[in-house]
């Protein structure tokens, strides 16, 4: 398929942490089909995972860059320590922080080279991340990349604060988990992809960790702001993987969480098939009404 003469596609990619990464099963699936979007928005992982798509690597790069980096608990683990351990007398100054550097946890994690600049990216990309001082979401599609990105996937608690063009930022999931609105501008065809998970039934006698609790509760806000989202925005295909086994910070654990993502391909490129052919219809017969 080709969208030489069909439609302009807009994907949002949506936050859920590790949950994110069955982003690279669509990617792929449309890889699969011969099409590419013409503007990409993307909230936390979907925000970076996007980044990489709009740079121009296919989903199999991707896929093969998060086994890489992934693939094991060790692998992952010694990248989030040197993040910490960066500069041997910054670590004597001032000790180990409790909260990662997103734009070092993004250089560590990221292949190279990856673009810094939006400019530097074949398809246009707004990123979405929490103005922590406003309370509003703050859409970035021009200037610095790393700096948005690191301001998107910046979970509170868990990252420091990023600040980025006067802004002092957190994570994009607080305020727009699933941004259809920033994805919709200007498309024919709409795609939501939302990584978010589902409740899941756990032993009554089960007590969870304050992390577990803290997870859950920003797992249930998304919940519902993606909801109103879905509302006023509603996507032409709605995609949602079965993800919701899958720990926000089990980033180890990519084969199963793209297992989850490869279920639903199928589905996804009959879906958007049928909407590019109707959309191609459409332009046909106006045409020939002229």
């Amino acid at each position: 398929m080709t969208t030489d003469y069909g439609p302009r596609i807009g994907v949002a990619l949506g936050g859920g942490a590790a949950r994110g990464l069955s982003h690279i099963s669509v990617i792929e699936a449309m890889d699969e089909l011969g099409l590419q979007p013409s503007l990409i928005a993307g909230t936390s992982i979907g925000a970076y995972i996007g980044a990489g798509w709009a740079s121009g690597m296919t989903g199999r790069e991707i896929r093969e860059h998060a086994f890489d980096v992934l693939g094991s608990m060790r692998a992952l683990s010694s990248r989030l320590w040197k993040t910490q351990v960066y500069d041997i007398r910054e670590m004597f100054q001032n000790g180990i922080s409790m909260q990662f550097d997103a734009l070092r946890v993004l250089a560590s994690f990221s292949p190279q080279p990856f673009p810094r600049r939006f400019r530097e990216l074949r398809i246009p990309l707004k990123v979405v991340a929490t103005d922590y001082r406003s309370w509003h979401p703050a859409v970035f599609h021009t200037g610095r990349l790393d700096q948005a990105l690191a301001g998107s996937i910046a979970i509170p608690s868990l990252f420091k604060p990023v600040v980025h063009e006067g802004r002092m930022l957190v994570d994009g999931g607080v305020v727009n988990p699933l941004p259809l609105d920033c994805a919709s501008q200007g498309m024919d065809v709409v795609i939501g992809v939302d990584v978010n998970g589902d409740p899941m039934l756990t032993d009554p006698r089960y007590t969870p960790s304050t992390i577990d609790i803290g997870m859950g509760a920003a797992q249930i806000m998304m919940h519902a702001i993606t909801a109103q989202m879905i509302g006023a925005y509603p996507p032409d295909i709605y995609v949602k993987p079965n993800v919701g086994s899958i720990g926000a910070y089990e980033f180890w654990r990519v084969r199963e969480v793209l297992e989850a993502g490869d279920a639903i391909k199928d589905r996804f490129k009959y879906q958007l098939e049928a909407k590019v052919e109707a959309f191609i219809a459409g332009q046909q017969r106006t045409l020939e009404a002229v």
